[in-house]
């Protein structure tokens, strides 16, 4: 098959091309009152990474979807990216992935179908790699090439973690570095450095399977998955749905690699700005840098996690055993909200 560069086929990359948090609030307002189902344990009024619904007996079905336009050239790549990214928000809900079908759009007209089967294959690799089925889906004849899945997890309902419940005091950690939206753009650019040449990649398709680990501790009250809004952007859905302070302390983040010449090529996602008018009024001040980075639309990113001081050590123990050691140092503190005060930080 002759190479083709997936990227110059789509106006978007990765979960870049998510519609901004303010207009999602506007297309999802509704003058009718949701239908109310007790098993419904977690649906869309939290905003949160998953559905759940309660089967009984302490049990609860996790189903969530995502797809977007491919952010990397690779097709194999673009696959088991996508994947990854969709698979993670059961894992942010403390569950473990049962089944996955996947979601196919495709220029057949322009783009070889034979690199649809590629992005296939790197799907049915990821979902081999956690031992799920990739048991069916739907495809369409597309402007653009996009890519996703749609999928079904369990959890036991005493695990059961969301982004609305953190509490005072808790220590903030973050599972994986960011940046990669700065990289991605760096790459369609031309620009990117070769010693960088699939960090972003590689990051992007690491699963987030602690997860599911990460829930069986008591003292972890809030986890979350950190995607298209960027950093703040889902820490601020995190501080707002608990009505707690985040501060971040911006040097304790890992980045994927040195991202300051990028940046001052404004090798700059148009997502960044885009996140940043959705939610800026609620962020107090920070420099131009960390604006770029706090705002970069992350895709396939790592589990914003808060820990109670008591599971500190706990939760340090186990990065170490599953690989994390270079994030065991927490990025931030939840605190009480003052009046007047912006929602979060920067340190």
């Amino acid at each position: 098959m002759e190479k083709i560069r997936l990227t110059q086929y789509s106006h978007g990359a990765g979960c870049g091309c998510k519609i901004s948090p303010k207009i999602l609030d506007t297309i999802l307002q509704s003058a009718k009152p949701a239908l109310h189902n007790k098993n419904l344990i977690v649906g869309n009024a939290s905003k949160d990474d998953a559905a759940v619904y309660d089967i009984g007996s302490g049990r609860g079905v996790i189903s969530t979807t995502d797809f977007f336009m491919p952010i990397v050239d690779d097709a194999f790549k673009f696959g088991k990216i996508a994947s990854a990214n969709a698979i993670s928000d059961v894992y942010a809900m403390g569950g473990t992935p049962l089944m996955a079908i996947a979601i196919l759009g495709w220029p057949i007209n322009t783009v070889p179908i034979e690199a649809a089967h590629q992005v296939m294959e790197g799907a049915r690799e990821i979902c081999a790699e956690i031992g799920i089925p990739l048991a069916g889906g739907h495809s369409i004849d597309c402007p653009e090439p996009v890519f996703g899945l749609a999928v079904t997890g369990m959890l036991d309902l005493k695990y059961l973690k969301r982004n609305d419940t953190a509490s005072e005091n808790c220590l903030l950690y973050l599972t994986k570095p960011v940046g990669v939206g700065i990289l991605t753009t760096a790459e369609k650019k031309g620009i990117l450095k070769k010693e960088h040449e699939g960090l972003a990649a590689d990051n992007m398709m690491k699963l987030n399977s602690v997860g599911a680990k990460l829930a069986q501790i008591d003292g972890i009250t809030a986890m979350t998955d950190v995607t298209g809004f960027g950093l703040l952007g889902h820490l601020k859905e995190m501080c707002e749905g608990s009505k707690l302070h985040a501060t971040v302390y911006f040097n304790k983040i890992k980045l994927v690699a040195e991202l300051d010449d990028y940046i001052a090529q404004k090798a700059i996602p148009g997502g960044t700005h885009r996140n940043w008018d959705s939610y800026g009024d609620a962020i107090g001040p920070l420099t131009d840098k960390q604006h770029d980075i706090l705002c970069d639309p992350q895709t396939s990113g790592g589990l914003l996690i808060a820990v109670t001081p008591e599971a500190k050590d706990e939760v340090e123990a186990l990065f170490k055993k599953e690989g994390l050691s270079d994030h065991i140092e927490p990025i931030g503190l939840l605190g009480k909200l003052k009046p007047g005060e912006p929602l979060i930080s920067i340190k």
